[in-house]
């Protein structure tokens, strides 16, 4: 167990991630989600948590696991291509996972994920939230686009609002 890792989660109050995500922000990161759609069949989710409860920590939860339990509580899977895609930023360990559903990531290497998940980890770094996550969303989307292209069909299945878990 790493002391550093859990008194850095159990720090960090809820109004901290609010105040760096605020209201505005994601209105935008919203909007570039709902304009990306608007290009491709798939759907993109994007989720936010401050720092893990003390059992996660017990157990050693990494960002990884908690992204795939996200993917899964808030029904990214749940798409009628299977085309869903999570972006999951874990604030206290200032980790970003992507987690993309069987039908576009049978066509998406995951090499490609890790680099988009590492420029906005470097976006973040460089105090450029906003603008990081617009430019996932929109590369993401590119990414859909090419294998899975807009159709006269083309449903909103998930919300585009940001979660703050």
């Amino acid at each position: 167990m790493n002391l550093k890792r859990i008194l850095r989660h159990l720090l960090i109050p809820a109004w901290r991630v609010k105040r760096r995500f605020p209201e505005a922000m994601l209105a935008e990161i919203e909007a570039a989600i709902r304009d990306s759609e608007s290009g491709h069949r798939g759907e993109i989710g994007l989720a936010i948590e401050g720092g893990l409860g003390a059992a996660a920590l017990w157990q050693g939860v990494t960002p990884r696991q908690r992204a795939l339990d996200a993917f899964a509580s808030l029904g990214i899977w749940d798409t009628e291509e299977n085309t869903g895609v999570l972006v999951y930023i874990q604030y206290a360990d200032r980790a970003v996972e992507i987690v993309a559903d069987r039908g576009i990531a049978r066509h998406v290497p995951a090499e490609r994920w890790q680099a988009i998940c590492r420029a906005l980890e470097a976006r973040f770094r460089a105090g450029d939230y906003a603008g990081g996550c617009a430019a996932a969303v929109a590369e993401i989307g590119a990414l859909i686009a090419t294998h899975y292209p807009k159709t006269d069909d083309n449903p909103n299945e998930l919300p585009n609002r940001p979660v703050i878990m």
